[in-house]
């Protein structure tokens, strides 16, 4: 809330991280509220309702996770497919060091409260769209509505595979990775011109022979 201390806001964000991370996705209120040393009231007051709580943790984590992430999007000199690994790998490293926010906030957050639901895919969005931008920008994709496609795809899977990959710790970081990119490197192979037909602009039309009329030679 306007003319709230910042340093206290950013005080009790730290509480509920340390609790979250601590005791997982499930925490309670009261809990986050006495790890700050607040009752529950107070720590609403501060942030308007659990509304205010939860698009304060959304905005500071997925931020962050953008803020991470596009150095390695926007590295000069590096080939598309190091750029994808490693940002992708930034991804998969972030999520699952920060697991229990992560499913706090994805998970538990998200189903609670329809509008920081909204909130959180219009971050990731946005994420989509300056890939998208990049893409275009760097003629990787020349078309503008195609980069902007394969910018929120890429994004999209890549958050859908790092949530399936949090429930399957028996598969490999690395072999995710590499799939991913994969994927993404096949995308942004440039299409021939048989493959762009068969994408929807349609069959080459074929040649006909004129057959003449019967009793005339040709």
């Amino acid at each position: 809330m306007s003319g709230r201390d910042p340093d206290r806001r950013r005080a009790l964000l730290d509480a509920a991280d340390r609790v979250i991370m601590t005791e997982g996705p499930a925490v309670s209120m009261a809990a986050i509220a006495a790890e700050a040393g607040i009752t529950k009231p107070i720590l609403y007051r501060h942030f308007g309702d659990k509304h205010g709580l939860y698009q304060a943790l959304a905005d500071r984590h997925v931020r962050t996770v953008i803020a991470q992430l596009r150095p390695e999007l926007a590295a000069t000199g590096a080939d598309l497919r190091g750029r994808a690994r490693a940002a992708i790998g930034v991804y998969l490293d972030l999520i699952a060091a920060n697991l229990n926010l992560y499913r706090f906030l994805f998970h538990r957050a998200g189903a609670e409260d329809s509008r920081v639901r909204s909130h959180m895919t219009a971050l990731v969005r946005s994420l989509g769209e300056e890939l998208g931008g990049m893409l275009a920008a760097e003629r990787v994709v020349p078309d503008p509505t195609r980069a902007q496609v394969l910018g929120h795809a890429f994004v999209g899977m890549v958050q859908t595979t790092g949530d399936w990959w949090l429930d399957h710790p028996e598969v490999g970081r690395d072999q995710v990775v590499e799939g991913l990119v994969d994927v993404i490197a096949t995308a942004l192979t440039p299409r021939t011109a048989t493959a762009a037909r068969a994408a929807g602009h349609g069959r080459a039309p074929t040649r006909t022979t004129r057959v003449p009329p019967p009793g005339n030679p040709r």
